[in-house]
């Protein structure tokens, strides 16, 4: 595990080798991460989800290897329990300024590299509160391209279109918000915040492309920057794939003008 801190304040602990169930995807995530006021604003292993873990890179299918955990959605027949579960390996760590890189395999359950990453993981002071900066780098290992979809490419209807960076938050009364006011989920604002019992506020960036955002509060509280949110996306040899997402931590309510006055796009 690796401590991101702030100011000599920890503010996340990154798990590198999680000792999980196959099951619930294995793979590198952030938990727990704070407010610099020391209020947790992650969930991991929630009843609800257990295979929800912090926040993390995670697909529910990737060439038909399902590495978001929990049962596998099948067009036509459902969620279903399948042995299709893969993990996300690291192959080693180094510091960086507020962080740290990584390496890492995407691997299904006989080891086989689906996907290899390259990530980097860092914390700074932000206005009102801290930043984290999570950029990452998918590429195809072979000749072959590798297509990643979610359960909505795979037919569920209502939005379903999950997998990508995705942080589950804590319990709890919840609001999510956009810039113009639109309804955050399946939009492409350029962010969504999410507040959660009036406690503390997440501010997400880093839509890019196709991407989407999946947003719920209610019956969980999570904001997923989608990878694959009504169609497949597709990586090709020799192309590599990257994001990188910003999420504004902060303790407190933060309105739309509060959010707007800092100036970061």
């Amino acid at each position: 595990m690796t401590e991101l801190l702030v100011d000599g304040i920890a503010v996340a602990t990154y798990v590198t080798s999680p000792d999980v169930d196959i099951r619930l995807a294995p793979r590198p995530y952030l938990h727990p991460v704070r407010t610099l006021g020391g209020t947790v604003v992650t969930d991991e292993f929630p009843q609800d989800h257990p295979w929800h873990l912090g926040a993390s890179v995670t697909m529910q299918d990737v060439d038909g290897i399902n590495i978001w955990g929990g049962r596998t959605y099948v067009r036509d027949e459902g969620y279903i329990w399948r042995d299709d579960h893969g993990r996300v390996v690291s192959d080693g760590r180094t510091p960086l300024p507020g962080g740290l890189s990584d390496g890492l395999r995407w691997c299904d359950a006989g080891g086989r590299t689906l996907l290899r990453e390259r990530r980097s993981v860092t914390a700074g002071p932000a206005p009102h509160g801290w930043e984290l900066s999570f950029r990452y780098e998918l590429s195809a290992p072979r000749e072959s391209a590798v297509v990643i979809g979610s359960p909505a490419t795979n037919g569920r209807t209502g939005g379903a279109g999950y997998g990508g960076f995705f942080w589950r938050a804590t319990a709890g009364e919840a609001v999510a918000f956009t810039p113009s006011g639109a309804e955050p989920h399946g939009s492409a604002e350029p962010w969504v915040a999410l507040t959660v019992r009036d406690a503390y506020t997440l501010v997400f960036r880093g839509l890019a492309g196709d991407d989407r955002w999946f947003a719920r509060t209610g019956d969980y509280n999570g904001v997923c920057v989608a990878l694959a949110y009504d169609h497949t996306l597709t990586i090709e040899p020799g192309v590599p794939y990257t994001r990188e997402i910003r999420v504004l931590v902060a303790d407190g309510v933060l309105t739309r003008d509060d959010i707007g006055a800092t100036g970061n796009p």
